[in-house]
């Protein structure tokens, strides 16, 4: 099953010490980063993690399909995100150790600066609209939200930036601090290609997330609740959504703001490097529980090690290695992993997310006037 899953790299942790035997080239240093946090996990909790062994793929989208349920199991792949289609088991991406192609901090030092940005501006105090600001290129639907931008024609209460990453890499990413991109009352996330990265940034700015019905998930997102931490929006009629999302906010202030507020308290609590490292810890530990053989070093593969990762990077990377590096054990041990939800407490958890969408699409079906009942 695991040969099975051959993708960008094998990883092998014997007595403690990590080692990859790499098949292919990722895109850009997602392999390097992501390799980066598991050499950080075993410098957190040294000793905990029992011998593994297990392919990772980098790629954007999941690639296990579902097995039926009498045909045999699917292999166990490694991935950063997953659908309902796909058996890929969802681990942290690499950019919460830094992404320094895009000029993107660790998410560590980042999410400090963007609590700091919002206690500088208030929410009450930013702009009446909904911002998004990305690469348009990698999806369809990126591009069709484009369309819900103010013209002379229309205003559907969306202030929408098509982002050119080479053009801005020229001048030093000077528009793209996302930190100062907390300025608005409402944030538009949409996928890229599969899930994107920007989740937890666009989550962290104390306004509401106008999440467009997502496909894909990451490893914390479906903690995520319907107008809890975000407003629902569809993608069918992605402008009308929108406006009436904005509309609905102007009119409900205090439960808007209570929306991004919470949003914003569980990227930055629940979220936390902390619990990413916990995450990490228990999923590799259940993981190799299920090994049914012992694992050993490859002949072909290479220890892990801090020099060995960061030497050949370039100096933004080594920066960011530097910001992301775990300096000692953990002085705490790991939270404790909670019991499995039983079946019907999925079934129910669901169906609760569910109805929360279409009371809202219930509400944009209806005159705004009509609509002063919360959700």
């Amino acid at each position: 099953m695991v040969e099975k899953a051959r993708a960008h790299f094998r990883l092998v942790i014997v007595d403690g010490r990590a080692y990859v035997e790499k098949y292919d080239r990722s895109f850009q240093t997602r392999d390097v980063f992501t390799q980066w946090g598991i050499l950080q996990l075993l410098r957190r909790y040294p000793g905990k993690l029992p011998d593994l062994e297990l392919m990772f793929d980098c790629n954007d989208h999941p690639r296990i399909p579902k097995s039926p349920a009498a045909g045999p199991p699917p292999p166990a792949l490694f991935h950063y995100c997953g659908d309902d289609s796909t058996a890929d088991i969802t681990f942290p991406d690499w950019s919460f150790w830094g992404w320094p192609e895009v000029n993107i901090k660790p998410w560590e030092p980042l999410s400090a600066e963007m609590k700091a940005a919002n206690r500088h501006l208030r929410w009450a105090d930013r702009e009446p609209y909904a911002y998004w600001k990305g690469n348009q290129w990698v999806d369809r639907r990126r591009q069709e939200l484009l369309q819900c931008n103010v013209s002379d024609k229309q205003d559907w209460n969306a202030r929408l930036y098509p982002q050119d990453w080479v053009a801005e890499s020229q001048k030093g990413f000077e528009n793209s601090d996302l930190a100062r991109q907390c300025k608005h009352k409402y944030k538009i996330y949409i996928e890229g290609r599969a899930w994107s990265v920007s989740r937890k940034y666009i989550q962290a700015c104390d306004s509401p997330a106008l999440v467009v019905a997502p496909r894909y998930y990451e490893f914390f997102s479906r903690g995520m609740a319907p107008l809890r931490h975000y407003w629902p929006v569809r993608a069918d009629a992605m402008c009308a959504a929108i406006k009436f999302a904005v509309d609905w906010g102007g009119h409900h202030q205090k439960e808007a703001q209570e929306i991004g507020r919470k949003g914003s308290s569980f990227v930055f609590e629940e979220v936390k490097m902390e619990y990413v490292y916990d995450y990490m810890l228990h999923l590799l530990t259940e993981y190799a529980r299920l090994l049914r053989f012992k694992p050993i070093v490859p002949p072909g593969a290479v220890e892990l090690c801090r020099e060995e990762l960061a030497c050949p990077v370039e100096p933004l990377a080594r920066e960011f290695m530097r910001q992301s590096e775990v300096r000692a054990p953990a002085a705490m041990p790991p939270c404790s992993l909670p019991p499995p939800m039983k079946p019907e407490e999925v079934k129910l958890l669901w169906a609760e997310r569910a109805n929360a969408t279409h009371q809202v699409e219930l509400l944009e079906t209806r005159p705004l006037a009509d609509s002063e009942k919360k959700p």
